[in-house]
């Protein structure tokens, strides 16, 4: 405890770090979407360069690389894709979530038709399959009104976060010993 206390400027750091980040998603969404979009490519770029480092230990080796060769190439090409492209990025990435959600609820669907003799409350399971589809749908019919709302979802959240990381650091803050 007492070396977390030391360090409580790094909670203040994050904390007002978050909810700037927080407040930008909530007003000025674009600017939050292209921020997430350039780090994702970045990430992705850093990622694919690592990848292929690794692939040519890998060779020099004589064990096998050219997966992470694959790997590598791929990142890097996501990487450039994400800071050339970043409005095809971010329609990728919502269809992405919108059909992990049909799929799960889907899945869900099927889980509680698989489950609706044996006592419990399937129907619930159910219920929540349904609404995993009504929002993937919602997702691909309206592309632009899911972005956003993911991006509030996400600005609420890190707000949030910062609050607590604020007040973690105060608390920190009271109990560093003395020196």
């Amino acid at each position: 405890m007492a070396a977390l206390a030391r360090t409580w400027w790094a909670a203040v750091i994050r904390g007002v770090i978050a909810i700037i980040f927080g407040l930008i998603a909530l007003f000025w969404p674009g600017l939050a979407l292209g921020a997430l979009i350039l780090l994702f490519g970045a990430y992705a770029f850093v990622d694919g360069v690592f990848a292929l480092v690794a692939a040519v230990r890998s060779a020099e080796h004589h064990t096998t690389w050219w997966v992470q060769a694959l790997e590598g190439v791929v990142g890097i090409i996501a990487g450039i894709i994400a800071v050339v492209f970043p409005g095809l990025t971010a329609l990728a990435l919502l269809y992405v979530i919108a059909a992990w959600a049909l799929i799960t609820g889907v899945l869900e669907i099927l889980a509680a038709y698989r489950l609706r003799h044996e006592g419990t409350q399937a129907w619930l399971l159910g219920l929540a399959g349904v609404a995993s589809i009504i929002f993937g749908l919602l997702l691909i019919i309206f592309p632009g009104a899911g972005a956003l709302a993911v991006l509030w979802l996400i600005g609420i959240y890190a707000i949030i976060f910062g609050v607590v990381m604020l007040v973690l650091a105060w608390r920190l803050y009271q109990h560093q010993p003395a020196f």
